[in-house]
C-alpha cells in the first residue's frame, strides 16, 4: 500500500458523511483523580461521525467504578466492561471486542485529549492508509518535581530521541503514543499480547510493521500526560519499563538496539568504575564522573526555561530515569509478570 503525503493542519479532510464510526477504548485502575476529565475530553470531541467510549474497569480500590457508573449514566455513548485481572492489554482486548466500530482509538484514563484528536486520527488514517496513527505524549507537570519530570520526558536527555516524546516530522515510525487503529489490522495480528503487562503498545506496533503494515507518527496529534509526582514513583515506573523492554527483546531478539542497551551498559560501567575507583584504580572514576558531568550539562541545556526549583531537581530526575530503566533491563526475570 503506497503512503500519500500527510495533509498539513488546516487542510480539508473528508466530508462529514465520510467520517466512519469510532470506538474509543480505555482501561482504568484507581483513576478517581483523572477519570472524569479524561472521559469528558473524549465525549466532548468535535468529531462529526458516530462515537462511543468503552471503558474496561480493573479491580480499583478507590472510587473509580462509582465515578465511571455515574459518567455512563449521564451519556449513553459510554459503557463499561469488566477487567477483573486489571492488566492493561487484557482490558484493551475486552474493550475492543465489545466495541461496535471499525476505527479503534486508544486512550489512557489519565490522559486529556484535545477536542480535535479523534477527527485528526481518522483523517490521518484515511490520508496515509496506515494501520495505526498516533502523535506526541506531551508531559505536563504542576509541582516543581513534576515539571522537572515533564522536561526530562519531553527531551532527548531523559528518554532519547523518539518522535512521540520530542516531536518531529510526520511519517512512518517504530511506535507512537496510544494509537488509533483499523480493527482489521488488530485482528490480523491477534490484538494486544496479554502477556505483555507493559510495553504492549511497542510490541503490538512491531507486529503490525512485521506483518506489512505502517505505523504513522503525526505531530498533529498531541496528548497531555501527567508525570509521576515523587522520586519513588518515577523509579518504580522506569524500573518496570526497563524490565518489560527486556521482555520485548526476549520475544523479538531482532529488535535489540544500541539505544535500548545504552542505559544498562551505562549503569554497569558506572557501578564497575566506582568499585574500581574505590579499590584504588583511580581511572575507574572516569565513567561515573563523565556521566555526572554529562547529566549536569545536559540538564542545564534542556532545563534552561524551568523554574529554579525544577532546574535543581532535573539532574536527579534524569539520573533516576536512566539508572532505574537500566536496572530494570538487567534484573528482568524470565517469568516476568
Amino acid at each position: 500500500m503506497s503512503i500519500q503525503p500527510e495533509q498539513q493542519p488546516g487542510a480539508a479532510g473528508p466530508d462529514a458523511a465520510e467520517y466512519p464510526g469510532v470506538s474509543v477504548v480505555m482501561t482504568v485502575l484507581n483513576e478517581e483523580r483523572h477519570l472524569a476529565s479524561a472521559v469528558r475530553a473524549v465525549l466532548d470531541q468535535d468529531y462529526p461521525g458516530e462515537l462511543e467510549l468503552v471503558v474496561a474497569l480493573g479491580p480499583s480500590t478507590d472510587a473509580t467504578d462509582a465515578i465511571a457508573a455515574e459518567l455512563a449514566a449521564q451519556d449513553s455513548r459510554m459503557r463499561t466492561v469488566p477487567n477483573p485481572e486489571g492488566a492493561t492489554p487484557v482490558g484493551l482486548n475486552r474493550a475492543i471486542k465489545d466495541a461496535k466500530y471499525d476505527i479503534i482509538v486508544r486512550v489512557d484514563g489519565h490522559a486529556v485529549l484535545p477536542r480535535d484528536y479523534v477527527r485528526t486520527a481518522v483523517e490521518v488514517l484515511q490520508e496515509t492508509g496506515a494501520d495505526n496513527v498516533g502523535g506526541i505524549m506531551h508531559a505536563e507537570g504542576t509541582t516543581p518535581f513534576e515539571k522537572a519530570v515533564a522536561c526530562a520526558t519531553n527531551s532527548w536527555l531523559g528518554v532519547g530521541g523518539a518522535r512521540f516524546h520530542v516531536g518531529g516530522e510526520a511519517g512512518p515510525a517504530e511506535t507512537v503514543y496510544l494509537g488509533s487503529f483499523r480493527r482489521s489490522a488488530l485482528e490480523r495480528v491477534g490484538g494486544f499480547d496479554e502477556g505483555m503487562r507493559r510495553a504492549q503498545d511497542w510490541e503490538l506496533n512491531y507486529r503490525l510493521r512485521r506483518s506489512g503494515g505502517t505505523v504513522w507518527f503525526t505531530p498533529r496529534m498531541r496528548v497531555s500526560y501527567r508525570p509521576r509526582s515523587t522520586v519513588k514513583a518515577l523509579a518504580k515506573q522506569y524500573f518496570r519499563t526497563g524490565q518489560w523492554r527486556r521482555e520485548v527483546v526476549r520475544r523479538h531478539s531482532e529488535t535489540v538496539s544500541v539505544r535500548y542497551l545504552a542505559p544498562p551498559l551505562a549503569l554497569v560501567g558506572m557501578v564497575g568504575g566506582t568499585i574500581a575507583g574505590v579499590a584504588g584504580f583511580w581511572p575507574g572514576f572516569v565513567i561515573p564522573g563523565g556521566y555526572l558531568v554529562g547529566v549536569l550539562v545536559g540538564s542545564a541545556i534542556v532545563g534552561r526555561k524551568l523554574p529554579w526549583k525544577s532546574k535543581l531537581m532535573l539532574p536527579i530526575v534524569c539520573a533516576t530515569m536512566h539508572t532505574s530503566w537500566g536496572a530494570g533491563f538487567i534484573f528482568s526475570p524470565r517469568n516476568l509478570k
